[in-house]
């Protein structure tokens, strides 16, 4: 990450994220991301700047054209920092949804509580 630009930073922006999705079905020129987002093309080149300093994009020349990729490499940084919070999620929504379904966990415990039927009237 060059520029002092954090991945976290350039990640911060709702159009940046746009941009990013949009990069990952394949390469692009400005002129692609400015149609596909509908943003004016100052704006967007200074949002692919932000992304191209945080090392998120590269860029090529073709002929007149500038087109951005994603560089995978950080993507791939970023998924490894997550990963043990994403176990952490998994783990505790696993358990959400076994409560809820009332599914016995390893040990055998629902962790529903127990449901009883009304009690009868009597007579």
């Amino acid at each position: 990450m060059s520029d002092g630009i954090s991945l976290w930073t350039a990640l911060a922006d709702p159009h940046r994220r746009a941009i990013v999705a949009l990069l990952l079905e394949r390469p692009r020129s400005v002129g692609e991301i400015v149609e596909a987002r509908g943003l004016s093309q100052p704006s967007t080149s200074k949002h692919l700047k932000v992304l191209r300093q945080a090392g998120l994009v590269r860029v090529r020349q073709d002929a007149q054209r500038r087109v951005y990729a994603l560089d995978p490499a950080p993507i791939a940084a970023l998924d490894a920092w997550l990963a043990p919070y994403r176990r952490l999620w998994n783990t505790s929504l696993d358990a959400l949804g076994r409560h809820l379904d009332g599914a016995p966990d390893a040990s055998g415990n629902t962790g529903a509580p127990e449901l009883r039927p009304p009690p009868t009237p009597k007579d």
